[in-house]
């Protein structure tokens, strides 16, 4: 940048020390100065600068939408997400640097704090910007989107004055989002609008109801419906499959779960007085017999006359102890199949299953528990062959899912419209395809084995836990085992495992790990002659396979494990994924069936043929990094 120079010693001798000393002084002073004026760092002017540092965007690009802001009068904050594509999370971790508070993301899984907000009025927290998310053992934890000006009105501290403070900072849209979750989205119908809190307080607890009259009466209340509406309502939108009451006796409270990925999870509790009428309320919306209480009913609600969404929901009410009724509503969202390809099966039993469904007669079952997703994969199943040049018929209890193409028939106990009367009215009906939505008794089945050894393709779901055990149950039924040997397909077992939420963390498999995978996944197959003549060769076999096939390219292979995150509600699991054991019915499995054969030696003839077992199916998924043995262990017995 330049010379510094000592000139002009008149006494004609080397300059002193001291001057020197002074000069080295002087340099390093200009230098400092010319550091800094050489330094291109903004200073921090507005809350979204971290979005330059962190570079989420330039600085023209921020100083751009800052003018665009101001012209148009709108929020700068809107303008960087709808015209510059920042993402809240980014806005959210500048908001957290510039307050010196950490960021809250929004959580839609979020559980309402009711104790907090019940005098606190939506408008009120709305116009201030701040509201109470959590009472945790560090303190309060106050959600706005500017601490600052919350901290200096001290509104919060006298509001709640014997707690500590913690602020946490938020995007306005996604506080906005949080007071839709705890207070109902603003602007819709009262049902779907409504406070949660605010409709549980409007409800008096008042003497419990004895006489059909007033609980009729209680059930009309306009606050107890749109409480029901809104139950409804929030279990829908939270992709929840199935609503519990549980009503308890004395005064304690009516507790109402929601089941969802296969779990059950607290919801609200609602005020002993209520707990008849809001059977009653159910019963009124599904035409059943409201005076009737000591046996068990069964309803259907098409939500649609009742609240905004178009939704149907099989409901049964059981008597239980102390002269109450538990309701439990499942939710039957109309919904497209899904493509066979995406169910999750692997490409072995994908190959298998495809061969199997293209042939041109005889009879396929899908096991399983309930809740299992066998009608969701059979009409998967229905959609890769349902063409213009197919007629198929699907007799069903409920109708869950439509598609364009099949004739669909739902059952009418009281009209006499049973699944046998129906399956033999198809047989006249010209079919190709015959979907059996489940065949629960030999009239049914034999019907379903006749139909299929007269030249149709028939499937029918079975609750049974696995696909050999499936074979012995229809034959305790009383089925000819030559003609149920002729007319089996094969048969698919299934199970729902929760799916890891895509926060899982992945390791190297340590030996010891790989050594229990192989094991389990082993452990049926000791009894086939493979494992017979050479268990270690065949084990090795397997581990080779694996490594080829789920390995790195450093020949690890590579195990997850949960998490938790926002997403997921700290759980580590986010929705689920299907386990199969699909069983083909080869020449050898039918000598087996008509020889009356035991489950063991079925099971044996299976493997033999290539057939993996509902476990080993799951191990498959932990390798690939779906799922983890935690999970597969849960809904696999072995």
């Amino acid at each position: 940048l330049g010379v510094v120079q000592l000139i002009n010693s008149k006494s004609n001798l080397p300059f002193t020390q001291a001057a020197v000393d002074g000069v080295n002084e002087l340099c390093q002073t200009l230098a400092i100065a010319f550091k800094q004026r050489q330094k291109t760092q903004r200073s921090i002017r507005s809350k979204y600068d971290q979005l330059v540092t962190d570079a989420v965007m330039s600085s023209a690009e921020l100083e751009l939408a800052t003018r665009s802001a101001r012209r148009k009068g709108a929020d700068l904050e809107d303008i960087l997400i709808d015209e510059f594509q920042v993402k809240l999370p980014s806005i959210g971790k500048a908001l957290a640097s510039f307050f010196g508070v950490e960021y809250e993301s929004f959580k839609p899984e979020r559980i309402k704090p009711a104790d907090l907000l019940r005098n606190l009025k939506r408008d009120y927290v709305a116009n201030n910007q701040w509201v109470p998310i959590d009472d945790t053992k560090e303190g309060l934890v106050i959600l706005t989107p500017d601490p600052e000006k919350i901290k200096s009105s001290r509104i919060v501290n006298n509001i709640f004055s014997k707690h500590k403070i913690i602020y946490k900072v938020c995007p306005v849209r996604e506080f906005q989002a949080t007071l839709d979750l705890f207070y109902g989205a603003s602007g819709l119908a009262d049902s779907e609008s409504g406070n949660i809190d605010d409709m549980l307080s409007s409800l008096e607890d008042e003497e419990v109801m004895s006489g059909v009259a007033e609980e009729v009466s209680a059930a009309a209340d306009n606050e107890l419906v749109k409480l029901v509406n809104r139950i409804i309502i929030d279990a829908h939108k939270m992709g929840v499959s199935d609503i519990h009451i549980e009503p308890y006796p004395g005064k304690a409270k009516t507790q109402i779960r929601f089941r969802r990925d296969g779990s059950l999870m607290p919801y609200i509790e609602i005020p002993a007085s209520y707990r008849n009428p809001i059977v009653t309320r159910i019963k009124i919306m599904c035409d059943m017999d409201i005076s009737q209480k000591r046996k068990p009913q069964d309803g259907k609600i098409k939500f649609r006359k009742f609240g905004p969404l178009d939704i149907e929901l099989r409901v049964a009410t059981i008597p239980s102890v102390g002269g109450l009724e538990d309701v439990v509503m499942r939710i039957l969202a109309a919904g497209e199949p899904i493509p066979l390809d995406k169910m999750g099966f692997t490409p072995l039993n994908l190959k298998e299953l495809k061969a199997t469904v293209a042939k041109p007669y005889g009879l396929f079952f899908v096991c399983g528990p309930t809740g299992s997703g066998k009608t969701t994969t059979l009409h998967s199943i229905l959609k890769s062959l349902n063409t213009p040049e197919t007629k198929i018929w699907t007799a069903e209890d409920p109708v869950e899912i439509t598609q364009r193409g099949l004739r669909q028939v739902q059952m009418n106990v009281k009209a006499g419209l049973t699944f046998p009367t129906v399956m033999k009215s198809f047989l006249r009906a010209d079919p190709d395809i015959i979907m059996v939505g489940e065949m629960r008794d030999a009239e049914t089945t034999s019907i379903g084995i006749e139909a299929s050894l007269t030249g149709h393709l028939v499937f029918a779901t079975l609750h049974t836990n696995s696909a050999t055990e499936s074979i012995i149950r229809l034959l305790d039924m009383g089925m000819d085992p030559f003609n149920f040997s002729d007319a089996l397909l094969g048969i698919l077992a299934q199970r729902l495992a929760k799916r890891l939420c895509k926060c899982k963390k992945s390791h190297a498999a340590s030996e010891e790990e790989l050594k229990l995978l192989l094991e389990e996944y082993c452990e049926e197959l000791r009894n086939i002659n493979r494992f017979k003549a050479d268990p270690k060769a065949a084990q090795k076999e397997i581990l080779d396979g694996w490594i080829k096939q789920y390995g790195d390219d450093e020949g690890r292979i590579m195990l997850n494990e949960a998490v938790g995150c926002d997403v997921c509600s700290e759980s580590g699991y986010k929705g689920r994924v299907g386990l199969h054991e699909l069983l083909i019915a080869t020449d050898e499995l039918k000598k087996n069936i008509q020889e009356h054969a035991r489950v063991a030696e079925m099971l044996v003839t299976a493997l033999g043929q290539g057939m993996r077992t509902l476990k080993q199916d799951g191990v498959e998924k932990v390798l690939q990094g779906i799922t983890d043995m935690k999970q597969v262990r849960t809904v696999c017995i072995k």
